[in-house]
């Protein structure tokens, strides 16, 4: 199902949580709603389900008008962070109370909890009440809840945050797959941008109630359009440094860069990614250099923090090999070809080139829209 948000607005009292978004979300599609906390992503939920009503705006499910329809009206599912499970009810009794109360004939139903039990690994688990099971098994249960009904439209509201890290990996690929197989329109709500930049088709990154990007995941991460996107998308955030331009040159502390032939407007920060700045423990072979302050191994790479004289501190990514001491000394130097530039009023100027086997993919992609 295509769902159409024309000028959404919703305020409560002199707070507007959301304010004038228009955005569509594709038949079929994964869009997530991606920002810090009090940026209006699960009140632009909640419109969208019919658990609040906008302050002005529309929305549209291929083309109907439902704005004033109830959630029972919009064939719409929710699943909750908290699970919203009934305590009293097992967890076979949670999934068909719904179907029970649409009138569903009691063999439809029983064969959708199976499907829907066998694909969510719960077959074990249905005769036991919510107190005796996980929080994994909970929320697979809530999930089951919800695709039972046979959905037009699944909304999510950070399912996976009271979960630990290893099952919200988990549960992660089987969202991914859930979706893959049923390719129902789903809307995902969640503050944790690799949830966001690896599940979806789509991501909008809120901020203020207002949608700053509406693009690819590697668009958001590779083109960012403001610098609160370039900030917010990618963990460690980019490195932000205040520059000049004279000559053709741009200057931050101690790196100096070209600028960029097609650039417009004089850019006043740029900005780097920690896995373009290069460590090296010999000081004396490069112009910048400073010291290391915090020492961070991943696993797969390790981040190092460095006190840069005339920057501050500087996050690089460096290889897992890679070993340095708090309080060495270091050389560091940037991937001039990755560097990105932003205005005064936080603009995007310069996004560089995307990587190496992405400029194809990326050109052929016709969903991304910029606000």
């Amino acid at each position: 199902m295509n769902v159409e948000i024309r000028n959404l607005t919703k305020q409560f009292g002199d707070l507007t949580a959301v304010d004038d978004i228009s955005l569509t979300i594709e038949a079929g599609e994964f869009l997530t709603l991606v920002g810090p906390s009090g940026c209006g992503k699960s009140t632009m939920l909640r419109c969208i389900t019919g658990l609040e009503i906008p302050t002005s705006g529309s929305i549209l499910f291929d083309g109907v008008d439902v704005t004033d329809k109830s959630p029972q009206e919009r064939r719409v599912a929710m699943v909750f962070q908290n699970y919203a499970l009934y305590p009293h009810m097992t967890g076979h009794r949670n999934m068909t109370f719904a179907l029970e109360d649409e009138g569903i004939a009691q063999e439809e139903i029983d064969t959708r909890i199976s499907e829907t039990a066998e694909m969510l690994g719960i077959e074990d688990h249905l005769d036991k009440k919510p107190e005796e099971l996980s929080g994994g098994q909970k929320q697979r249960v809530a999930l089951g809840r919800s695709l039972v009904r046979n959905p037009d439209v699944i909304l999510m509201d950070e399912p996976l945050s009271n979960l630990d890290a290893k099952l919200r990996i988990e549960l992660r690929a089987e969202l991914q797959k859930i979706h893959q197989d049923l390719g129902t329109t789903t809307v995902y709500v969640t503050h944790d941008q690799e949830e966001a930049m690896t599940m979806s088709d789509r991501i909008a990154v809120l901020n203020d109630g207002v949608i700053q990007q509406l693009s690819s995941p590697e668009d958001a991460y590779n083109r960012p359009v403001n610098r609160f996107v370039a900030e917010f998308i990618g963990s460690p955030s980019m490195n932000f440094f205040h520059c000049e331009q004279q000559s053709g040159t741009l200057t931050a502390g101690p790196f100096t860069f070209d600028v960029p032939g097609t650039l417009e407007g004089t850019p006043i920060e740029l900005g780097v990614r920690p896995e373009d700045i290069l460590l090296t423990s010999n000081p004396q072979q490069d112009r910048a250099h400073g010291t290391v302050n915090v020492f961070e191994h991943i696993g797969p790479y390790n981040i190092v923090y460095v006190n840069v004289s005339g920057v501050g501190e500087v996050a690089a990514q460096v290889p897992a090999g890679q070993y340095f001491e708090v309080g060495d000394e270091v050389a560091l130097s940037v991937r001039n070809n990755r560097v990105h530039l932003f205005g005064g009023d936080g603009i995007a100027l310069y996004n560089p080139p995307l990587p190496s086997g992405r400029e194809e993919t990326q050109s052929a992609q016709t969903r991304t829209d910029n606000y």
